[in-house]
């Protein structure tokens, strides 16, 4: 009778040593190791993405547009309404801030702000407009 040593990640029993064993413990690393290329490259591929996301030039002048009248837009802007609006700098110093969660406010009716009907692409431009501000 065969001692069981324990099971993989991947569901196989490990029985001891021998080259049965050691042929499933190098299939097992095999897969785990291919599985964290891709799941890495997957990653990889969505921050590119994150940062590929948008005109900022477009989204500046979306912004002036469409937003100038209650946030003050510019990184160097002192001077805007009283609303409580917050600034676009400010917004883009926030740690919550990312491509998805202005993709997901922008598209969100709220009181204070009107619905704008944004175009996904508006969308785009106007978070990574806000974005580059970040470092600003």
């Amino acid at each position: 009778m065969e001692q069981s040593l324990g099971r993989s990640v991947f569901g196989e029993v490990f029985t001891g040593t021998g080259p049965m064993n050691n042929r499933k413990h190098t299939i097992c690393l095999a897969r785990f190791f291919v599985i964290s290329l891709f799941c890495a490259g997957l990653l990889a591929a969505g921050s590119i993405r994150a940062q590929e996301i948008g005109d900022t030039a477009e989204g500046h002048k979306l912004a002036e547009n469409w937003c100038s009248s209650c946030h003050v837009i510019g990184p160097t802007q002192q001077q805007g309404v009283s609303n409580g609006a917050p600034t676009f700098a400010a917004v883009a110093r926030m740690k919550s801030t990312t491509t998805l969660s202005l993709y997901a406010f922008l598209q969100t009716p709220h009181d204070r702000m009107p619905d704008l009907h944004l175009s996904r692409d508006d969308i785009d431009n106007i978070s990574a407009y806000i974005l580059s501000l970040r470092h600003k």
